[in-house]
């Protein structure tokens, strides 16, 4: 049993230099401390990531924490006594690192890995989809770019180890390809280290169609709707929602693509749904139309508006509420994408929470220290395995 001693909070750098949550706390297993990653395109239904402001729950944590020290933590489900104390004093992301710091000393107490606190007996690991070219949101720049935020390599080879280095060299080869095809191309990457491109949608796709592995797109598609139409920059163009399905149709026609994600504006589940039914073998992956809610994945589910769902534990905070989200899509055959984000830091815990929950796929970019710490992570689980 972990017996909480005292807990502290204060504000690190996250991989785009911009502040988030870190939490320490210490315990009679030890001291053990988590951070918390930040979106930038970010869903309307997501949790707050903080209360009111980072310092305010930062001042929260630090203020609270002899409410802690006679609470006892022996199993996943205790969590629930962290979640009374904090349930509305503090946000997403300040819940999520707390509750991953004392994942970790549960864990060591148990001389267990954090993963076997979830599913001791998980066998099957995560396929890789890693961001390779990206536009939207997470690419900032002065000149054009694709309409659509992430493009998508997901290999599908035997372990993580060949499909991380089947990503990393596929990546490099890009670069190549695409210093060919854009002229303005200069070697940049985004903010989740894809490479930025002046290339619109469908001559990106051209590019990755050439490498011949199973490529998806993250639209994203919330990003650039305003009043039920799509406004495209890259050509300048407005699609209404039947153009809009009519041309992503096309595309996962034309590219095989077997992975879409947010093709259709958060609210509208039925053109997810009428998408899934005309491609039921692609994946209509929903994360802005679900923000690992169980709620939203209900109403999808009776929708039947996806077959994959995204999920990025800071998007409610609460990792009961991640397990609850987890056992409703396994329990209607939904596949389990677990994701970073955009601001990401050196914690590697969602690997652990990636295969613990049996995820399908983890999502977590291709290189870059805090991304690829991650997939590393999830290495070694593999490897520890045999």
């Amino acid at each position: 049993m972990v017996v909480i001693k005292s807990v502290s909070a204060k504000d690190i750098l996250d991989s785009r230099k911009e502040k988030t949550i870190e939490i320490t706390i210490k315990t009679n297993a030890g001291k053990f401390k988590s951070s918390s990653p930040s979106g930038k395109s970010t869903g309307k239904y997501e949790k707050k990531v903080y209360k009111k402001s980072l310092e305010e729950d930062i001042e929260v944590i630090n203020k609270f924490g002899d409410y802690f020290a006679q609470e006892i933590i022996d199993e996943f489900n205790d969590l629930n006594r962290i979640e009374d104390i904090l349930e509305g004093n503090v946000g997403a992301n300040t819940l999520f690192a707390f509750e991953s710091a004392v994942l970790k000393a549960v864990a060591k107490e148990k001389k267990k890995q954090v993963w076997e606190l979830i599913n001791p007996r998980a066998k099957k690991m995560p396929r890789l989809a890693g961001n390779c070219i990206g536009g939207g949101k997470h690419s900032q720049t002065n000149g054009k770019k694709p309409d659509f935020q992430e493009f998508l390599l997901i290999p599908n080879k035997k372990t993580v180890k060949e499909n991380y280095e089947s990503n990393k060299s596929s990546k490099e080869k890009v670069q190549y390809l695409l210093k060919d095809k854009d002229e303005k191309f200069s070697g940049k990457k985004n903010d989740e280290n894809a490479w930025m491109t002046s290339l619109n949608d469908k001559d990106v796709l051209d590019v990755l169609d050439s490498l011949k592995i199973p490529m998806g797109v993250d639209v994203a598609s919330s990003g650039f709707c305003k009043r039920k139409k799509y406004f495209y920059e890259n050509p300048m163009l407005k699609r209404d929602s039947d153009e809009q399905f009519g041309y992503i149709a096309n595309l996962i026609k034309n590219y095989q693509l077997i992975y879409i994600e947010d093709p259709f504006e958060e609210e509208d589940f039925e053109s997810h749904a009428k998408l899934l039914k005309k491609f039921p073998d692609s994946m209509i992956v929903g994360d802005d139309l679900i923000v690992t809610n169980s709620q939203r994945l209900k109403k999808a589910i009776e929708m039947k508006a996806v077959n994959a769902i995204i999920v990025k534990p800071n998007q409610c905070g609460s990792l009961l509420e991640v397990k609850r989200v987890c056992e409703l899509a396994k329990a209607n055959e939904i596949k389990l994408i677990f994701s970073h984000r955009s601001g990401e830091t050196s914690e590697t815990i969602l690997a652990d929470l990636a295969f613990g929950f049996q995820a399908d796929f983890l999502k977590c970019g291709i290189e870059g220290d805090a991304r690829e710490l991650k997939i590393k992570r999830l290495i070694e689980i593999e490897k520890n395995l045999k």
